[in-house]
């Protein structure tokens, strides 16, 4: 078993290119990454479309909450005047199994859709579970992957509440808790470590990455990959 800290690109490689786009991601890619975190929502017209907020005002040139629009509208609008929203679909196809794939269920009724795709990809495409992992603060959607597939890792996202994060954990047979960095310790990590493998967001700075290192983590997720 290595020990290595996994390097995660945080909705892609964030800190270079516009976030949970198809090039951010290459981008990623390209700087060698272990891994890479996306958010994904379910549109109106029912696919999972790779974006962190609920809305597309922030970073389109359009307006509207995601679950409202159609993929067909989602496709006309622009991220920064240039990119395209990619759907869940075209980002397997992009990774190629090339490196971990941490999908994080931001919208509600994603984990059915979310289960749907990485069974078909581990039975058709040669992924296996182990190159997945699905994170999400909302409890609810967590619970529903644990049901509808127990073979998905599951990451239990936090940024309040270390024991209630644990406990839950448990309850889901979670394979990691994803931390704000900004919680952790070098006691609370291996307290952490007994039974889960710690990915902690997102660490971006010299003084934090290198304490962070110094904890052991399994993982540190990143808009800047190529500094871990």
């Amino acid at each position: 078993m290595s020990d290595k800290i996994l390097k995660i690109g945080h909705r892609g490689a964030k800190g270079h290119l516009a976030e949970n786009t198809l090039e951010s991601i290459q981008k990623a890619l390209d700087l060698g990454v272990d891994g890479i975190e996306i958010d994904v929502h379910k549109c109106a017209s029912g696919e999972l479309v790779v974006m962190h907020d609920y809305t597309v005002n922030r970073l389109t040139d359009g307006s509207g909450e995601i679950s409202k629009l159609t993929l067909k509208e989602l496709k006309r609008l622009k991220i920064k005047g240039r990119y395209e929203i990619p759907t869940l679909a075209q980002v397997l196809l992009l990774v190629k199994n090339q490196c971990l794939l941490n999908i994080e269920l931001k919208g509600k009724d994603t984990a059915k859709e979310a289960c749907r795709l990485l069974d078909f990809y581990v039975e058709k495409k040669g992924w296996d579970y182990s190159n997945f992992i699905v994170s999400s603060f909302q409890l609810n959607l967590l619970e529903a992957v644990y049901k509808i597939n127990k073979k998905i890792p599951i990451g239990v996202l936090t940024d309040t509440d270390l024991d209630d994060a644990m406990a839950f954990g448990k309850t889901v047979k979670a394979a990691a808790i994803h931390p704000d960095h900004t919680m952790l310790t070098e006691e609370n990590v291996k307290k952490l470590k007994e039974h889960f493998k710690v990915y902690t967001y997102t660490v971006n700075n010299l003084k934090p990455i290198i304490r962070i290192k110094s904890y052991e983590v399994n993982g540190m997720i990143s808009d800047y990959p190529d500094r871990l």
